[in-house]
């Protein structure tokens, strides 16, 4: 038996607007398993973005179940919360929320000073070791401003790794991206995933999704399709095809 990571059942989330309510989540239920590179896709107003501030437990669900790695989120206090979003999720921003004056390798160490668990040491030799599985040892005391947007998001990639979470959630992780650039970030997510590392991506471009091995489509606060990819691209090869480009 495959462990489950999340588990969502009949998930729904109201906002009250003036007068109206707004239904963003239309009784939801899905699960996503260990190991799995699961694509959330769905045009504005889908209901992904609350779908993810769910998923990140930076937003609680009007009602329903929503569990992380066995641990249900609901009754849980703001700072049970922080703890969960700071050592289970590894979260991946379209915009790379990096400290602008800070080096790349104490921007992946930024997740581990709030862990009292972990010495100086460790939390340089974790930082070292995630931005090396991101091919970025020889960028460690760059700042983001010397370095390009892949880069940038490498260095975040790296960051969201540094606490060994049980997921990295990922927003339009490639939105700030040019198509190279996009496919050697979604190679890296693709040999992330063959590391084992369980991934969330949410994300309106369905270009994306073909890398994924599962696609989950959100229309209206509903589940729409839920399908396994049963023809996996590969990014590298996506990759290689491309054109080369002019020095």
């Amino acid at each position: 038996m495959t462990k489950e990571i999340i588990k969502i059942e009949d998930l729904k989330r109201e906002f009250i607007m003036g007068t109206e309510t707004v239904h963003a989540l239309r009784g939801i239920s899905f699960s996503i398993k260990e190991g799995e590179f699961v694509t959330i896709m769905g045009s504005s107003g889908s209901g992904k973005s609350t779908m993810l501030n769910i998923l990140g437990c930076l937003d609680q669900p009007t009602s329903g179940i929503y569990e992380i790695d066995g641990v249900r989120v609901k009754d849980l206090s703001r700072n049970e919360l922080a703890t969960i979003r700071n050592e289970k999720i590894g979260f991946i921003f379209q915009s790379y929320n990096l400290l602008a004056r800070t080096s790349a390798l104490e921007n992946v160490e930024l997740p581990l000073l709030y862990n009292s668990k972990v010495s100086t040491q460790e939390r340089r030799e974790r930082a070292i070791k995630a931005l090396d599985m991101v091919g970025l040892s020889d960028r460690m005391d760059h700042t983001p401003s010397q370095l390009s947007g892949g880069q940038q998001q490498r260095v975040a990639i790296a960051r969201s790794l540094v606490n060994n979470p049980v997921m990295i959630l990922a927003d339009e992780a490639t939105g700030n991206l040019d198509t190279r650039t996009s496919y050697e970030i979604m190679s890296l997510f693709q040999d992330l995933n063959k590391q084992g590392i369980t991934i969330t991506f949410v994300t309106h471009e369905s270009d994306i999704a073909k890398f994924s091995n599962r696609t989950v489509v959100l229309k209206d606060g509903k589940i729409m399709q839920d399908y396994n990819n049963l023809n996996v691209q590969s990014a590298a090869e996506q990759l290689a095809k491309l054109p080369k480009q002019e020095d």
